[in-house]
């Protein structure tokens, strides 16, 4: 029997974020039979997706973080070598400079490029790096991707993007995975300790300065102002959590904010949500954004976000410069429990894409 093709897929970590999403609904959707992945990312990852990706077949490589640039590089290079690829899918922003450099010296005659993501100098020292980095990203790549455009143009450049060197991977996700669920709702409400008939705003993501959860906590301060009882649901973990907390305590909002933790039931938490919230500083595409408008929630997403990001007629931008707005659009919103999501954005077919692509790109090279 004919071996599958094997890719390697090197990422920042494996823990619950949103790149990680994104590759694993690619790797779930193509034919295994034909395509392989073989992951790479830092060794003190969380790492929930191993007992599924070992199911799967998947390589799994933990390897020192990009952060140790010799170690990083020597690693990868014996393991590009080692692995007689043809294919190297970079997915750290301007960062895969580092593994593809590592992928060029070993000889990868395919080497991509994938940006998920824009900046934000808020971040410092982090957005200072991305900055530093972003023209030596392209160098060592032969092929360039990205989740939209406005990542692509940020990552490549406009002229680069408007002669049509960028591929335009969406963020694909199984739509009827995140399809709205009663019965879900009825009982996470139930163990969350949400009454049945509370009105709930929902965030998915991290607990870092992009996704600016302060700004939620001045909506819910508004809300509370104008005698709304809202509840307030944010799932997901990271290094500013236990600031959020302190700062609802202060803010007396405590005791109508639940925080979940990192949860494997996402899908399932949104039908529990009313009105989806995302104020983020930057973002590329947001797959949560994705999985909010398939369960038909009412969604506000930062202005500073790519317009692609709307969808759904329930969906709309607003700026994150007052949270008034905010205020006003949360009493206003009425959840469609329907999903109206693209074609273009079911992996089902997203992921027949992505697979050609891999054979087609690489056909030169595959003995």
């Amino acid at each position: 029997m004919e071996q599958p093709i094997r890719v390697a897929q090197v990422l920042n970590r494996m823990d619950s974020g949103g790149v990680e999403a994104v590759v694993m609904n690619y790797y779930r959707h193509i034919d295994r039979k034909q395509v392989q992945f073989d992951f790479y990312f830092a060794k003190d990852s969380v790492f929930p997706q191993r007992e599924e990706l070992e199911k799967m077949g998947a390589g799994i490589y933990p390897i020192p973080s990009y952060t140790k640039v010799f170690s990083y590089h020597r690693v990868l290079h014996h393991a590009f070598k080692r692995g007689n690829y043809q294919i190297v899918h970079a997915h750290l922003s301007t960062m895969s400079v580092f593994p593809l450099f590592a992928a060029w010296r070993a000889g990868i005659p395919v080497r991509i490029c994938h940006n998920h993501s824009t900046a934000h100098w808020g971040e410092g020292k982090k957005t200072l790096l991305k900055y530093l980095l972003r023209p030596f990203a392209k160098v060592f790549a032969t092929d360039y991707f990205a989740c939209g455009e406005k990542a692509g143009r940020w990552m490549y450049g406009n002229r680069c993007f408007e002669r049509g060197r960028v591929h335009v991977m969406p963020n694909a996700i199984d739509t009827k995975k995140f399809a709205y669920d009663e019965e879900a709702k009825r009982c996470l409400r139930a163990e969350l300790g949400i009454p049945q008939d509370a009105f709930v705003l929902g965030h998915v993501g991290r607990f870092t300065y992009a996704k600016n959860h302060g700004f939620l906590l001045k909506v819910m301060e508004g809300l509370k102002t104008q005698g709304q009882d809202v509840w307030l649901l944010l799932v997901g973990k990271g290094e500013l959590e236990q600031t959020v907390k302190q700062q609802a305590n202060a803010c007396g909002l405590a005791g109508r904010i639940i925080f979940s933790g990192a949860r494997t039931d996402v899908n399932k938490l949104y039908s529990a949500m009313d009105v989806f919230c995302l104020p983020s500083f930057y973002e590329g595409l947001p797959v949560v954004a994705l999985e909010a408008q398939a369960n038909g929630l009412s969604c506000l997403f930062s202005d500073r976000m790519t317009k692609e990001v709307v969808l759904t007629p329930g969906a709309r931008q607003l700026s994150i410069e007052n949270p008034e707005p905010w205020v006003k659009a949360v009493q206003e919103a009425q959840r469609q429990n329907t999903c109206a999501l693209p074609q273009t954005y079911d992996i089902s077919s997203a992921g027949k894409w992505l697979q050609n692509y891999y054979f087609t790109r690489g056909k030169d090279y595959f003995s």
